[in-house]
């Protein structure tokens, strides 16, 4: 192993492979490694100039071998002769490189097993490699964060994580540990990370490099704070879309959105956004109304704004061959590509191939498609569904990008497709908020409100969201929301429905976005004509407005909407938090009690900023729930009963109302 100093960084080599590690920000390391000779030169997550710091680098000579030492503030990392590196907060270790290969000078290194830490597999014909890193377990270590995946675990240790996006599945690969640091992997490529018992492992199936971040701290909170400072912070969140945006699947007609929003008028109910959704357009990747539904679509905006309403429409990043854009895009090379067979990733409702936003001819080209036929007309702001991308199958060995194989890059996708809208925005001055189902690390910076995706209308994925909302938040994307009661309903009359979607909204009151959606049966809803093709075709689902479900139901999402309203200035602040430190909105309960034991066993209960404690009800027919309090003095805001903190307690929890305890 040949060590040296190279500025403020430390550099090794061995057996061909370059390994830099270097200051990055506030108590905090960058850490590189390639077979190629030199570095791909990415940031990739690392966006922002980090922090100036006085780091020291120092190598010497114990019992006759090289050892090398970088510190950085309150963390340092040492690497031995065969290249292992270990990490000390304070000079604690907390992580260390597995190694189980004969000639170690550590005992437990010293195996026969033939395991390195970083193994390198040339891809054959290619000049990526497969990446498998490990490192020691820690037994006693919960781990958090990791973005949103589509299960009842909050705590991510002994899961194994497909690093990869999926519809509802959003892969933001930053990792919060109860030991105080966060763990960046910090490279798109498709892979998989293990959380085991006996050793942590990343992969990158396909990949140049190595790159990881790693910082510590006391608190989540300031983990995030050094995390955010590195990847960047959310933008500010405009105070006339904190109240309540309307969506539903699908609004078919420019006339069915304005009646909506007239009789939202007359209700009293100030709505700041509505949703157009899918299938307004001609055909997938026209990125146009169909005159036929949409005649006037500049008239509506205008009447839309004069009360006060916003309006986002849907994009989708795919374009049919029927498209007009197809073969224009498809010569100039600005579509995604398959490795074999047919041109074809994407076959909802047509033969379909999506865009690669990573050429930014492809971005130039969308955007100017896209403000030429909904920008100029007054729309605000953009759906940007389906961005994982969605796909026909994903055998991400078939795709390319103009930046490589989706492979080694595809992690990245919904981030550069926000940015084909984000960055052309930006330039108009004014603030940017979008919509997207999926993101990367980094992607708080974009101007993304991310959402769960297409989640069944269960009790289960209830609860199953709840978890996904507050790892997404641990990863630093705070802008994150649902669909109200789920996407999927089979039955908008079934009474577990109603229930059901009465305890979702009551949860998404206390949350970053509060936004009615979904896909409501029964599909009984004849289309508006009968072409195969154009705006009127495609199903639609039942009403959605909050006055759809029943009298009794309206009235209490009416209270809650005064609820949410009459919290304005509160969600304010919260949104000043995101944007300065990396807070989220939505809580877990060991962020802002990080010495309780007790909170970093909690996944049914959250903190909304540091006020709110929020109990969700996650069964149906149930009317009351323990809820722990940690120390200090809640008051119930149902009834004004204070209790005193440090226990669990048991409260009634009527279809009516939620459990919500305020600090006092």
């Amino acid at each position: 192993m040949q060590f040296e100093k190279d500025g403020n960084a430390l550099v090794c080599r061995f057996n061909g492979e370059t390994l830099r590690i270097e200051a990055w920000g506030k108590d905090s390391l960058r850490v590189r490694s390639t077979m190629l000779g030199k570095f791909t030169g990415n940031d990739w997550a690392l966006t922002e100039t980090p922090e100036k710091t006085e780091p020291t680098v120092r190598v010497e000579t114990v019992d006759q071998q090289p050892l090398a030492t970088i510190v950085n503030g309150r963390i340092k990392a040492v690497v031995n002769f065969v290249g292992i590196i270990s990490f000390y907060k304070d000079e604690k270790l907390f992580l260390r490189e597995y190694f189980r290969m004969y000639g170690g000078t550590i005992s437990r290194e010293s195996r026969c097993l033939k395991i390195v830490n970083r193994e390198w597999k040339g891809i054959i014909g290619g000049t990526e490699y497969s990446l498998n890193v490990k490192f020691e377990p820690n037994p006693d270590e919960k781990i958090f964060g990791m973005g949103q995946y589509q299960q009842n675990c909050m705590d991510m240790k002994g899961c194994v994580l497909e690093l990869a996006q999926r519809n509802s599945q959003i892969s933001v690969p930053f990792a919060v540990s109860s030991l105080g640091y966060g763990f960046l992997w910090n490279n798109p490529a498709v892979g998989r990370v293990t959380f085991g018992k006996n050793y942590t492992e990343w992969i990158a199936n396909a990949t140049r490099e190595m790159d990881y971040y790693v910082t510590v701290a006391d608190t989540p909170k300031a983990i995030l704070a050094n995390y955010t400072a590195a990847t960047g912070h959310a933008d500010m969140f405009p105070e006339d879309l904190m109240g309540l945006w309307q969506c539903k699947l699908r609004y078919r007609t420019q006339d069915e959105v304005l009646t909506v929003a007239r009789q939202y008028q007359k209700e009293g109910i100030k709505i700041d956004q509505i949703v157009i959704d899918f299938f307004h357009w001609t055909v997938q990747g026209d990125w146009k109304f169909d005159k036929k539904y949409w005649p006037d679509p500049k008239a509506m905006v205008d009447e839309l704004h004069s009360m006060g309403i916003k309006v986002i429409v849907s994009v989708w990043p795919s374009v049919d061959r029927k498209s007009e854009n197809f073969y224009p895009m498809m010569e100039r090379g600005l579509l995604m590509r398959t490795e074999r067979g047919a041109a074809q990733t994407y076959d909802y409702q047509g033969d379909c191939v999506q865009i690669d936003p990573f050429n930014p001819e492809t971005r130039k080209y969308v955007w100017e498609v896209c403000k030429k036929n909904y920008y100029d007309y007054g729309i605000d702001a953009f759906w940007l569904d389906n961005s994982e991308p969605d796909l026909g199958v994903y055998d991400f060995d078939h795709y390319r990008y103009s930046a490589g194989p989706a492979m080694a890059v595809s992690n990245l996708y919904p981030q550069m497709y926000s940015r084909t809208f984000y960055d052309e925005m930006k330039k108009e001055g004014k603030p940017v908020v979008n919509l997207l189902r999926c993101a990367w690390a980094g992607s708080q910076k974009y101007g993304n409100v991310v959402w769960s995706g297409d989640v069944p209308s269960t009790f289960e994925a209830f609860a199953d969201q709840l978890q996904c909302g507050l790892n997404m938040g641990l990863a630093g994307i705070p802008w994150w929301t649902t669909d109200i009661g789920g996407f999927m309903t089979d039955d908008v009359n079934d009474p577990d429905f109603r229930q059901l979607l009465i305890r979702w909204y009551q949860f998404a009151v206390y949350s970053a976005v509060l936004r009615m959606h979904g896909d409501r049966g029964p599909y009984d809803i004849p289309p508006l004509d009968d072409r195969d093709w154009g705006g009127g075709y495609l199903h639609t689902g039942q009403p959605n407005e909050l006055w759809s479900y029943g009298e009794d139901n309206y009235r209490i999402m009416r209270k809650y909407y005064d609820i949410r309203i009459g919290m304005h200035d509160y969600i304010k602040k919260l949104y000043e938090e995101a944007h300065e430190n990396g807070s989220p909105l939505i809580r877990a309960m060991f962020y802002e009690f990080p010495e309780d034991p007790k909170c970093w066993e909690l996944q049914d209960q959250y903190m909304f900023g540091e006020k709110y404690l929020v109990a969700p009800i996650l069964h149906l027919n149930q009317f009351e729930r323990e809820v722990y309090l940690p120390a200090g003095t809640w008051r119930l805001t149902s009834n004004g009963e204070q209790y005193t903190g440090g226990q669990t307690v048991k409260v009634a929890a009527p279809i009516e109302y939620m459990p919500v305890f305020e600090k006092c």
